[in-house]
């Protein structure tokens, strides 16, 4: 059989592999590339992740190609007031459409004739059209997220203001361009069972897989020398990251260190506020954005994930569970993760639920790690590179197949 070729299109480069929409495009790619295929990996340079040219040149060089397209993407207040006021399309979208990039995208599939273009990003929906009429390839949307639902949750945070006046009115927005898009796919890749029933319900799409973040369980190792101290990693841009870091460090520590005055609690990321940086409480420890991920959660027992808003599925926390770490989290934290609570990790819902899981691993160390234990075969049983990419690649077969017989 020919070797297929799919062509992914980002809306950031891959780079570095420090949060999880970077891990997860990156599981998808060597996925792919994995199982024997093709892959042209074409990226969004972005003003807001931007990666310097030297190092471009150094990454993917194992895949078929990798090209990028430098964008500005930022976020200018003047295009957001502009937007609420004369346009009905998300200003998501609208800020990563970039005629040079659709001329490159252009050029990408004309030389290289993919089978599959994967979009790794709803907001690159803008560009679909042009794919359609430049290739009969089966086109995949990869969903890391239902992104109205993140601004929904949002804007209940906010009241009688400016700012849950505008969060609304985006989330309509993103809801209407999201649910349009999802239509126009041959195939969605929802991240959660919870995100494919959405859109099912919905009546958007013409196929879905469920594809949660895959992890090559044979590349995570469990930590040596651990600590039992607290960690959190994740990127400080995201809004639900910082809102839920501060969250913690203002209404959970208090209670945490009165009960625990030895406990520690580290946490890293990139684009981390000087808000944060600066806090100076007893026993916390900013460290910044960190070079070294796999490094600095590599001597610490458990992690702590207070989150409360936002979809798809926690990389980090599927990481920890791999690397035999503990994890407390909350219900939105371990959603889209098939795991039992008191099983596979603690929950916590208020500030004195963080302080009880606290306590209980502290003062029952050989059950927290018959916990851990269990949370790592979960990720094997379940989320195993090899085994997702297997169904994803089944169903394109299939796809494919009958898209050659209708045409022939």
């Amino acid at each position: 059989m020919e070797q297929r070729k799919v062509l992914i299109v980002t809306n950031r480069v891959p780079y570095p592999l420090k949060d999880g929409g970077n891990l997860a495009m990156q599981a998808m790619i060597e996925g792919y590339h994995s199982a024997g295929w093709k892959v042209y990996l074409l990226s969004m340079n972005t003003s807001r992740h931007h990666v310097a040219q030297d190092r471009l040149k150094t990454l993917f060089g194992h895949l078929y190609k990798f090209d990028w397209i430098d964008i500005d993407n930022s976020i200018r207040y003047i295009d957001l007031v502009k937007n609420y006021l004369f346009s009905r399309k998300p200003e998501h979208a609208i800020r990563f459409y970039r005629q040079d990039f659709k001329e490159k995208l252009k050029e990408a599939i004309t030389s290289f004739k993919p089978d599959v273009v994967q979009i790794e990003s709803v907001y690159l929906s803008t560009y679909l059209n042009d794919i359609k009429e430049l290739s009969p390839a089966v086109t995949v949307l990869r969903m890391h997220n239902v992104e109205y639902q993140i601004w929904q949750g949002l804007t209940r945070k906010y009241k009688y203001s400016l700012k849950r006046i505008y969060f609304n009115s985006l989330a309509e927005r993103i809801r209407n361009f999201e649910r349009k898009a999802w239509a126009e796919y041959d195939l969605l890749l929802p991240i959660t069972e919870k995100d494919a029933y959405l859109v099912s319900r919905l009546g958007q799409a013409k196929d879905i897989i469920v594809t949660p973040f895959s992890i090559d369980t044979e590349k995570i190792k469990p930590g040596k020398n651990e600590r039992w101290v607290a960690y959190h990693i994740g990127a400080m841009d995201w809004i639900p990251n910082k809102e839920g870091i501060l969250w913690f460090l203002q209404r959970a520590w208090p209670k945490i260190r009165r009960s625990v005055p030895d406990f520690e609690f580290y946490f890293a990321g990139r684009k981390m506020p000087d808000d944060l940086k600066n806090m100076g409480i007893p026993g916390v420890h900013c460290m910044d954005e960190v070079q070294d991920a796999d490094e600095f959660i590599a001597d610490k027992k458990i992690l702590i994930v207070p989150i409360w808003t936002g979809g798809g599925i926690r990389v980090k926390i599927l990481e920890a569970m791999a690397a035999g770490k503990v994890v407390i989290t909350t219900s939105s934290g371990i959603k889209g993760i098939e795991a039992k609570a008191g099983v596979h990790y603690l929950l916590a819902k208020k500030p004195e639920d963080f302080e009880r899981a606290v306590k209980w691993c502290l003062n029952n160390k050989e059950d927290a790690q018959k916990m851990a234990d269990a949370s790592r075969a979960l990720v094997e049983e379940k989320y195993e590179q090899g085994k997702v990419i297997g169904n994803i690649i089944s169903e394109l077969e299939l796809l494919l197949t009958y898209r050659k017989r209708k045409s022939d």
